[in-house]
């Protein structure tokens, strides 16, 4: 593999970190600036609503420079965001840094996926979106819980900063170590915006939708989940997220494997097991070890649909691919947001904590079975216009009748 790529998971790092240790510092920004948990839980929302709509925008912004270039401005807004938050004297200016920040994530993945494929031979596009996002997942096992530790230590302020210095890296790596590819020529928003037409790309964006959403209904509210249905101590979420953290890594490594040699194959089992786990889960829950397991089987399973699911869009988005290419990392937040808030929604209506696993449960279904009517259009379109009845071709039939 490339050393760029290097480069490009070492941005992705950066910006998986900062994406997930605001959750564990929730209590000390709060306390420092004397708000609420849950007004401070806007520096979550914010920021995943940043990362919605900024992917398509930022894509967008960008259609005039290099992809190279665009991914240094990206970063370099990251930087200028996570310093930001770390120097914020009040609790609106940092929620200003955490957007800021936001606003180069969906775009840098999008672009990123779109220059790691462009950098090895078609065999092993997959492969390669799945080593950048490799940043993204060593992020949830080794820099949330770092960032946390610090941040509770030392200050959470010092966290950011950490984080803007790992952007620096990211930054310095990518002008060094990425190709200044020339971009396709002929190519323009409109063309981009073409791709959106193409009812295989809309299919590939629900699926990540819905799959993703599957992962994020159960772990949302894993802390309730453990604490008070398995019986786990506080301290013990911590260690728990690593094993979810984990199984990402893995569940990336083996999907970007066999998606290079058969996409939707692995997509089908991916989902299909997806979906399994997490009904299950409402049963092993109950139990220490088979939460333990179970957690990190949806972070393997769950990740392993994010290669395949990526550079299925770069496929059908073919000659045009990067606008579609963010807009699907926006996907993976809007389905988070979807599944949480259903999650919660089972919650509240006294379901209890494990009822947002069946939610999870129904949502993988739900992708699996967009999997299966995407393939089939796909086999119907690649079929012969002559349609065959009674063993004649109907232009046969017509012949044979006059």
């Amino acid at each position: 593999m490339p050393l760029a790529l290097l480069a490009l998971a070492i941005g992705a790092f950066g910006i998986g970190t900062t994406e997930f240790v605001i959750m564990g510092l929730l209590p000390e920004v709060a306390g420092d600036y004397g708000v609420s948990i849950p007004i401070a839980g806007y520096l979550v929302t914010g920021y995943a609503l940043g990362v919605m709509f900024g992917a398509p925008l930022m894509t967008v912004l960008g259609t005039r420079v290099s992809r190279k270039r665009m991914l240094m401005l990206l970063m370099g807004l990251f930087i200028v965001g996570n310093l930001l938050s770390a120097l914020a004297p009040a609790f609106s200016v940092m929620l200003i840094g955490r957007i800021v920040a936001s606003l180069a994530h969906g775009a840098f993945f999008g672009i990123g996926a779109v220059v790691a494929a462009d950098l090895v031979a078609p065999d092993k596009k997959a492969g390669a979106i799945a080593m950048m996002f490799t940043g993204l997942t060593v992020a949830n096992v080794v820099g949330v819980p770092l960032g946390t530790l610090v941040g509770q230590s030392v200050g959470w302020r010092v966290t950011f900063g950490i984080v803007a210095a790992l952007g620096v890296v990211g930054l310095a790596g990518i002008a060094r170590l990425v190709p200044d590819m020339p971009k396709a020529e002929g190519v323009r928003l409109r063309h981009e915006l073409a791709a959106f037409k193409n009812v295989q790309v809309l299919l590939a964006m629900a699926m990540t939708v819905l799959g993703f959403g599957g992962v994020f209904a159960a772990i949302t509210y894993i802390a309730p989940m453990m604490t008070h249905v398995a019986g786990f101590a506080d301290g013990s979420v911590t260690w728990l997220l690593v094993l979810f953290g984990l199984g990402m890594v893995g569940g990336n490594l083996i999907g970007g494997r066999f998606a290079d040699r058969a996409l939707m194959p692995m997509l089908y089992v991916s989902l299909g097991a997806l979906a399994v786990v997490l009904a299950l889960f409402t049963v092993t829950a109950h139990d220490k070890l088979l939460s333990a397991v179970t957690i990190a089987l949806i972070g393997a399973l769950g990740f392993a649909t994010v290669p395949p699911l990526q550079k299925r869009v770069l496929d059908q988005a073919h000659g045009a691919p990067t606008l579609a290419s963010a807009v699907n990392i926006g996907a993976f937040n809007l389905g988070n947001a979807l599944s949480a808030w259903l999650g919660g929604l089972v919650i509240a209506a006294g379901l209890g904590y494990t009822a947002p696993n069946w939610v999870g449960a129904a949502l993988a279904a739900g992708a699996l079975l967009l999997a299966l009517v995407s393939a089939a259009l796909e086999r119907r379109a690649a079929e012969p216009s002559t349609v065959v009845t009674g063993g004649a071709p109907a232009e046969q039939r017509a012949a044979a009748h006059h």
